[in-house]
């Protein structure tokens, strides 16, 4: 079976490298176009782009594959490239741009999307850092009959994981990736045999999930310390979360919501010493602050950080 693969970041890079060496052939990689990155910021290859030049794929990058948008020139090429490039499926895994039905109708046998979700629940472009941010217990990978909508076409596999407490997106991500390798391959294999089933998605249970704004990052004392953890774990390790201090913005980058109860108010530091981590009273319970980093400095543990850095008596985050 001839597979094209369109995808980007790392997640759809273990997707293609599984294809690859399960015997796959592929004739055509898309990605995202090299994008400006690190503190140089010198242009960049996506992770897709990279495997496929270390293993001689050839790459297209179109900036867009809608003939009636911003680039029809571009899209027009795109579209050229694809229907001249034999294959049987698309395979679509966290590419970043929209497929319009003028491409998903080109391969014979259309295109499947690995989506890091167990669909319906948490459409939409993060799924990974909602299912962590909303608490819940399992999410999972689900393999996709594209169509037209967002995230909406016939489940064709669909497999749970357990969110562990001590899980960030970071690891969740790690091992849904490596999952959603060793499900597209199964899907293509059973494809390859006719024996691909589709069901219908239901109507209840649909929740979006809205692409990660830099905004969100900052916290909110007022949430119970729960929500806030959540929020830690979901948001590391990008964007990662802050707090604001006397104007300064620390990096809060791991905490656990205490079985314990404070009355002061909400951003109030109940205490900082290097043995306990640094409490902080929230709208409901307490949360210790476990690593953290000033602006210029590394990501430390709690009592390196308060080694040089210290919080008086009484000291309060500032309010957002």
């Amino acid at each position: 079976m001839k597979v094209v693969f369109a995808g980007t970041p790392e997640f759809a890079a273990v997707a293609l490298k599984a294809l690859h060496e399960a015997g796959f052939t592929i004739p055509l990689v898309l990605t995202q176009p090299d994008r400006p990155a690190g503190r140089g910021m010198q242009l960049q290859a996506s992770a897709v782009k990279q495997y496929a030049i270390t293993h001689d794929i050839p790459v297209a990058q179109p900036q867009s594959l809608k003939l009636d948008g911003k680039y029809p020139d571009v899209a027009a090429a795109a579209h050229a490239i694809l229907k001249t490039t034999p294959h049987d499926v698309m395979v679509v895994a966290a590419y970043g741009l929209i497929l319009p039905l003028s491409v998903l109708q080109i391969p014979r046998l259309g295109c499947l999307n690995i989506h890091g979700s167990l669909l319906p629940r948490w459409r939409g472009a993060a799924p990974i850092h909602r299912a962590i941010e909303a608490g819940d217990h399992e999410t999972g990978i689900t393999i996709m009959q594209m169509e037209e909508g967002l995230d909406t076409g016939p489940m064709l596999l669909r497999q749970s994981l357990a969110i562990e407490e001590s899980d960030t997106t970071g690891s969740l991500h790690d091992r849904l990736a490596t999952l959603g390798g060793q499900m597209i391959v199964q899907a293509l294999r059973q494809l390859e045999q006719q024996a691909l089933p589709a069901t219908v998605q239901p109507e209840n249970g649909v929740t979006y999930a809205a692409k990660i704004s830099k905004e969100e990052a900052a916290l909110d004392f007022r949430l119970t310390a729960s929500q806030i953890a959540r929020k830690i774990r979901a948001f590391t390790p990008f964007p990662g979360t802050h707090a604001a201090y006397q104007g300064q913005t620390i990096k809060i980058w791991a905490a656990e919501a205490l079985d314990m109860q404070s009355d002061q108010p909400a951003g109030q530091i109940l205490s900082a010493h290097p043995h306990d981590g640094v409490l902080v009273a929230c709208g409901q319970g307490v949360l210790k602050l476990t690593e953290l980093q000033k602006p210029g400095g590394k990501r430390l543990s709690a009592a390196g950080f308060l080694q040089g850095f210290h919080f008086p008596d009484n000291a309060h985050f500032d309010s957002i």
